[in-house]
């Protein structure tokens, strides 16, 4: 994936079923063009709306492809996945999916604002040019993140927690309601992970819903409302005395 890749190009503005969870998956299998097996089987997640939510698993477990299938980025191949009640694709302009880091390709010649910029580019369609409350928008994202200095920077010149704050300002760009975040905290210093876990915070108390996938266990009673455990692409029970919070899969 490029950095300027904009998988939500489509305007598709349906309304929220009134009522309807954040994110709702039933018996959800999903898979990635030219394999021979799903790498998701039969998940159920309920999200209700305002939650933090994680996804826990170790790499190959199915977490990046449940993101990948709400984002819209890959078919689900049998089951029903709904955002706010509508299916898939109904709402891009409602949905920001932050990539893993190592899917950017961090030598495409743009700056840092131009980058947090893409994330206004789903209100937009192909033909609008961004206007001033676009770019007010990414300013404020850049702010919020402490990148305004480094904003006419080039993104291959960030390091590994810049790049991830120029991620998640682009996603605060979008002005979203759900977040799906894919290891937002993987590999990132200290010092980013404060900033990221309080923003997060403050998009919850805005009534914002995040889900991210993580396979770190530490802090999760404390920055999560519930969790949903995958391996090999299916559900699985929490380890014993893990964090579990709200009920997030079968039977929910």
């Amino acid at each position: 994936m490029s950095a300027l890749s904009l998988p939500y190009n489509r305007r598709r503005h349906a309304s929220k079923v009134p009522g309807a969870p954040a994110l709702e998956a039933i018996g959800v299998t999903a898979g990635y063009s030219g394999s021979p097996e799903p790498a998701l089987r039969d998940v159920n997640l309920r999200v209700p709306v305002g939650s933090r939510i994680a996804l826990v698993g170790h790499n190959g477990a199915g977490k990046s492809t449940l993101l990948k299938a709400a984002a819209g980025l890959l078919p689900v191949l049998s089951g029903d996945l709904r955002i706010y009640g509508q299916p898939v694709g109904a709402c891009h302009h409602r949905v920001a999916y932050l990539p893993q880091r190592g899917d950017i390709d961090w030598r495409f010649p743009v700056t840092v604002e131009r980058l947090v910029l893409t994330g206004r580019y789903v209100h937009l369609g192909w033909l609008r040019r961004p206007g001033r409350s676009d770019r007010e928008l990414a300013r404020g994202a850049l702010q919020r993140m402490g990148m305004a200095p480094l904003a006419s920077r080039q993104i291959g010149q960030l390091s590994g927690g810049q790049q991830q704050r120029a991620l998640l300002a682009r996603a605060l760009a979008q002005d979203a309601d759900l977040l799906l975040l894919d290891e937002p905290l993987t590999a990132v210093d200290a010092e980013t992970r404060e900033a990221v876990s309080g923003v997060l915070a403050e998009l919850q108390a805005q009534g914002k819903t995040a889900i991210i996938a993580t396979h770190d266990l530490g802090r999760m009673e404390a920055e999560f409302d519930g969790a949903l455990y995958l391996s090999e692409g299916r559900e699985v029970p929490p380890p014993p005395g893990a964090f579990t919070g709200l009920p997030m899969g079968e039977g929910v």
